[in-house]
């Protein structure tokens, strides 16, 4: 296992790292309702209360930060773990909402795509032109479990549609460097996707069994879930893995190129900072921690 440096520890089911040029990490807090900086040292500082469940962050063209918020899991504490159970008792939808760092107010862009309510928006990336991806994993009831989708939405809140449909609680998103192919994650089936896209909002359907129109890339033997992703400069797809406790990296071709192990079994986010974007960040949210190690291939620089 490559050397881990413990940035921070303490931190309620962090998600959505996003390395910032200062070299302080910002992310969510997602039992918290919290988003947070995390200095080189470990301080942390309050950037903003969104309440409900902040989950994926991305920095957009006007230097705000968007955010998908899931409105909120339970929580069951087990075995040293914080463990998302259900939904919240307080649960009002999802939304995406823009942050003013500097400022913390929080402004609701989109709880709905026309009647389509957002159920629980997760992980999210902007593209070329200004708009951004964003995967809704839906909320989970005792009996039930919502079917969900992918969406595209401009930032200034002019416009969102549901543009994938149906897939099964997709988690993580990410595109390639050529910005070409859009992959997303599904968690409970643990399956990778990669769609071609046309356009700004655009896939080319694939032809095949699944409803959502996708190639199918990757998914892994064993009891395992895949939760969001990142994707390196070249165009290998990094996806955290729960369960089996890393990041698994997948070549565009579908084929596992490396798996990287942590010390948490709910591994959630990766994302790359430094000058040649070789330190990748990760959450282990399940021990409340964000950690850092080198790695062997830079991150992509993601528009924003």
């Amino acid at each position: 296992m490559q050397a881990v440096r413990e940035i921070a520890l303490g931190l309620r089911f962090p998600e959505g790292p996003v390395a910032m040029p200062d070299g302080s990490i910002v992310l969510v807090e997602i039992a918290a309702g919290r988003i947070t900086r995390v200095r080189p040292d470990g301080t942390k500082e309050t950037v903003a209360e969104p309440g409900g469940g902040p989950n994926g962050l991305a920095v957009g063209p006007d230097g705000m930060l968007y955010v998908c918020n899931n409105g909120g899991f339970g929580w069951v504490e087990t075995q040293g773990l914080l463990v998302p159970h259900g939904t919240a008792a307080d649960y009002a939808g999802g939304s995406i909402q823009r942050v003013d760092m500097a400022t913390g107010s929080v402004e609701t862009l989109y709880t709905h795509a026309g009647d389509v309510a957002l159920r629980g928006p997760n992980d999210i990336v902007f593209d070329a032109h200004g708009g951004f991806w964003f995967t809704d994993h839906g909320k989970t009831g005792e009996r039930a479990r919502d079917v969900v989708g992918v969406f595209y939405a401009k930032a200034d809140g002019s416009h969102i549609e549901e543009v994938i449909f149906p897939l099964e609680n997709p988690n993580g998103i990410g595109l390639s460097p050529d910005g070409e192919t859009l992959y997303v994650a599904e968690t409970y089936t643990c399956k990778l996707w990669a769609f071609d896209l046309t356009g700004p909002g655009s896939v080319a359907r694939a032809t095949g069994l699944s409803g959502g129109g996708g190639r199918f890339l990757y998914s892994p033997a064993g009891y395992t879930y895949f939760d969001s992703l990142g994707v390196e400069e070249d165009g290998n797809i990094c996806v955290a893995t729960i369960g089996q406790s890393g990041i698994s990296v997948i070549s565009p071709e579908g084929q596992l190129v490396d798996f990287v192990p942590t010390h948490d079994p709910f591994t959630t986010n990766i994302c790359w900072g430094g000058a040649d974007r070789r330190t990748a960040y990760i959450t282990l949210s399940g021990t409340g921690r964000l950690v850092s190690m080198a790695w062997p291939r830079p991150g992509l620089r993601l528009v924003g």
